[in-house]
């Protein structure tokens, strides 16, 4: 299937939901202007249509091997991301005073949106460089920066992020590389790393002439737990004085992983320091690399929420294109016995309603999040805060759409969607990672009770949906989900206990990421009804069956997130596992 740039939508989202002219209004976005916002998502989507979407198919049948330390893609894949560095997509926010264009992080959005909708194993490559440019940017020194910046910016050298080790998991701070300090010879003062990483994504490849990891160790006596975790540069290529990669550093990739899905994208088991002479550069303080890494990681968890928009879109264009070629059965009730194409049945079109309805929504509250970073970027204390509790929404509810619309794809091409080469089925291979990495859909929604909703002892998360209530308008259902999910909030800040909060930490997490999507989709159909076009007829009907569909579902989550945490214990552990 060819795939077609949601060009029209992002731009809309991008104007209503993220406000892009408002940003452009200061001087340091200023060349944001519609004209620019306008090119770029209509250029990438031309670069995606023409360059990473034909290796979509081929990445998923042929995937990434790995053999004596050596990790190949399949043909296509260098040169196709030779010619995304070359056309500059990857400098599109990246700091000017490092060859980047300084452009806002909405628009880098649409560039990752883009790219992941057409080939989203590819998109993992510039996706995890993104965020190893803005560690380095906040926490490196002015020697660090100019030596990896440059190239990290423009993309020619990606990034990685190296969190987990096989017994830590999630839990970071069980974590066992070491980081010695080196006192003599050409590397004093930097550190020899010792250690293995696991799921590393695109730890090792042939791409790019070096690749730039950054990998948390525990320097000798640190503190235990995530209190003495430090962050480290290491690339796979020492940078030599000219900043040319040099000699290969103490590091190699084991094996790559036997994955469900994403299989384009390599991820590795990394080790480092089998010969103990891997070297790293301290990057910020000693015992603060967790703090550090987090910078990466927010940047990623909003675009792996991105993903769920990117898969979903994917699935729905193939969903919808086979629907209006697949002839079968006449239409019910109709005289007419001809068989019609099976986007005449009812069922089919809820089907398509609905993916078409979660895409949309999930990619406003991209949209929606992406506007209140670049606000929080112009020194906007509340839009910062408001971003960093739409973080967990964006993430868990995006993520789990793209779940949701990728199994209704499936479903859509019925038993050929089971049949691996009509591709229906890649796509929901694909998502069912999203909602696992960078911190499981679970996590987010802990961080989003226990954390995010302390900002302001819940003025923050308040503020934002008295602000959904109030843009209702015309859909009561939307204004009392807004109201029901603050009511919980409060529920959650006093009584509940800490077991309580928990408990229902997923249910009102997805509560209030549908009552945000939902404003936002209000919004975008006032303003397509305004501006006119082929938008004015499909958006409003969208946002309808949003708020006369999923939005009285999510109304229904709220004894879920109020019901505590007792009835998860009525039994024991050997009861409840069966054991």
């Amino acid at each position: 299937m060819t795939f077609i740039s949601p060009t029209a939508d992002q731009v809309l989202a991008m104007t209503v939901s993220a406000g892009i002219a408002e940003i452009a209004a200061s001087d340091r976005f200023a060349a944001a202007s519609s004209d620019m916002v306008a090119a770029i998502a209509e250029g990438i989507g031309q670069f995606a249509e023409g360059e990473w979407a034909p290796l979509d198919r081929i990445g998923d049948t042929q995937g990434a091997k790995a053999k004596d330390g050596v990790v190949t893609l399949p043909a296509g894949y260098a040169e196709a991301y030779s010619a995304y560095v070359a056309q500059g997509w990857n400098a599109v926010s990246g700091p000017e005073a490092f060859g980047g264009q300084g452009l806002p992080f909405t628009l880098a959005c649409c560039v990752l949106e883009t790219l992941g909708a057409a080939n989203l194993g590819f998109s993992l490559l510039p996706m995890l460089t993104v965020g190893a440019i803005e560690a380095i940017a906040h926490h490196g020194s002015a020697a660090q920066q100019a030596k990896y910046l440059p190239n990290l910016v423009s993309g020619v050298w990606p990034g990685t992020m190296n969190l987990t080790e096989p017994q830590a998991g999630s839990d970071v701070g069980a974590l066992r590389t070491s980081a010695v300090p080196v006192t003599e010879g050409e590397h004093a003062g930097k550190w020899r790393i010792k250690g293995t990483k696991i799921f590393i994504t695109w730890g090792e490849h042939e791409l790019a002439e070096n690749i730039v990891h950054l990998v948390l160790a525990r320097t000798p006596g640190a503190p235990a737990g995530t209190r003495g975790i430090s962050l480290f540069i290491v690339p796979k290529y020492l940078v030599g004085a000219d900043g040319r990669p040099g000699a290969r550093n103490d590091l190699r990739v084991v094996s790559v992983e036997h994955k469900l899905g994403i299989h384009a994208s390599p991820t590795c088991v990394m080790s480092y320091g089998d010969n103990d002479d891997c070297i790293g550069e301290l990057i910020g303080a000693e015992n603060e690399g967790l703090k550090c890494m987090f910078t990466m990681m927010n940047s990623a968890r909003i675009n792996v929420g991105s993903q769920g928009v990117q898969v979903a879109e994917a699935a729905l264009q193939k969903a919808s294109r086979y629907a209006r070629e697949r002839i079968q059965s006449a239409r019910a009730g109709s005289p007419d016995k001809t068989p019609v194409t099976i986007a005449e049945h009812p069922d089919v079109r809820r089907m398509l309603l609905r993916m078409r309805a979660l895409t949309e929504g999930s990619r406003a509250l991209l949209y929606y999040t992406a506007g209140q970073v670049d606000r929080g970027a112009l020194g906007d204390e509340a839009a910062e805060q408001r971003a960093d509790v739409l973080v967990p929404m964006l993430k868990a509810w995006g993520t789990d759409a793209g779940c949701e619309v990728a199994s209704l794809g499936v479903q859509v091409h019925g038993g050929m969607g089971f049949i691996e080469e009509t591709g229906a089925a890649q796509h929901y291979r694909d998502a069912r990672i999203t909602p696992i990495y960078e911190g499981t859909n679970g996590i987010q929604a802990a961080d989003l009770v226990t954390r995010k909703l302390g900002y302001g002892q819940g003025a923050v998360l308040k503020a934002l949906l008295a602000d959904v209530a109030a843009g209702a308008g015309d859909a009561p259902a939307l204004g009392e989900l807004a109201r029901r999910c603050s009511a919980i909030a409060d529920w959650m800040l006093g009584e509940a206990s800490l077991d309580d909060k928990l408990a229902g930490s997923v249910p009102f997490c997805t509560m209030c990421a549908v009552a945000v999507a939902g404003w936002q989709l209000l919004r975008q159909s006032q303003a397509a009804l305004e501006q006119g076009g082929a938008l004015a007829r499909t958006k409003p009907v969208v946002a309808r069956y949003f708020a006369e569909h999923l939005v009285p579902e999510a109304l229904g989550l709220a004894p879920a997130a109020t019901g505590g945490a007792a009835l998860f214990y009525a039994l024991s552990t050997e009861e409840l596992a069966g054991a």
